[in-house]
């Protein structure tokens, strides 16, 4: 706790990106760039082609950024909202990865989250599940 110059006293943010953290921050950092990055030129060049495709991918990209965001900012309500993207992501990965392989069909061309992340070297399906898992311990080694 730190003390305003009113006397009024303000939290201090615990930082999430230490240790295993700062790997999480450039790894979602990367997916940021790669999912919003391909998806604003296939919307922009093709999306009649594929927009259900096209519009995940996009969304995607947002929830990698407010996780980025998220793991930077620090702080448990940070810690938090990290943690409810994270597990939004891991389900919308297991959605899409089964959705595409059980009707390929619906899908003419890929999103970042088709086959579970496969042409992303499975981490859309691996990040996740790490991310949870160290917010969590986050949680724990903060004594809450």
């Amino acid at each position: 706790m730190t003390v305003t110059p009113d006397g009024k006293t303000k939290g201090t943010r615990r930082k999430l990106i230490s240790g295993p953290g700062i790997l999480l921050v450039w790894l979602y950092g990367v997916m940021v760039v790669g999912a919003v990055s391909r998806s604003a030129v296939q919307i922009s060049t093709d999306f009649h082609k594929a927009p259900l495709a096209y519009t995940l991918s996009a969304l995607a990209g947002l929830v990698y950024g407010f996780i980025t965001y998220s793991l930077v900012r620090g702080g448990e309500r940070a810690r938090k909202a990290a943690l409810v993207c994270c597990a939004a992501e891991l389900v919308g990965v297991l959605a899409v990865g089964t959705w595409t392989l059980v009707e390929p069909s619906a899908f003419p061309d890929a999103t970042v989250w088709s086959d579970f992340g496969m042409g992303y070297l499975f981490i859309p399906v691996i990040l996740p599940v790490t991310a949870i898992f160290w917010l969590n311990k986050a949680r724990t080694s903060s004594g809450r």
